[in-house]
């Protein structure tokens, strides 16, 4: 899947953080998160270096795609996925918007969409 990324020198927990402010900083609330290394642990026993997805949503967004297509809300919340590459690097990945919401009808916001995640993606590095 197409995306965007950046790796920080810092541990997931301080980079999750940074994440949710810059997020925030760009419209975005986090309405789920997902502690994937913890839920295989509990389940099935897996140990695997931490790995969290916070689904974002900016609310403005997702009401005017909405109002395009209701097959949008298969795409939402959007996935924010926090990788521990190490105990002090963390990759901070999104899926590309367009890859999400393909056609000419939702151009303009998935060029809103782009931008803000991008430069939510960009703040983390200050």
């Amino acid at each position: 899947m197409d995306q965007m990324s950046v790796t920080l020198d810092a541990p997931l927990a301080e980079t999750e953080a940074k994440v949710r402010d810059a997020l925030a900083a760009q419209g975005f609330g986090v309405l789920t998160e997902i502690d994937v290394a913890a839920t295989l642990r509990a389940k099935l026993g897996v140990e695997r270096p931490p790995l969290k997805v916070l689904g974002a949503c900016n609310p403005t967004l997702v009401n005017r795609a909405l109002e395009r297509s209701l097959d949008v809300a298969l795409a939402i919340p959007c996935n924010v996925v926090l990788d521990a590459v190490s105990p002090e690097r963390t990759r901070v990945s999104v899926a590309d918007p367009a890859a999400l919401m393909p056609g000419e009808v939702f151009a303009e916001l998935v060029a809103d969409a782009r931008e803000r995640l991008s430069a939510a993606l960009t703040s983390l590095h200050s």
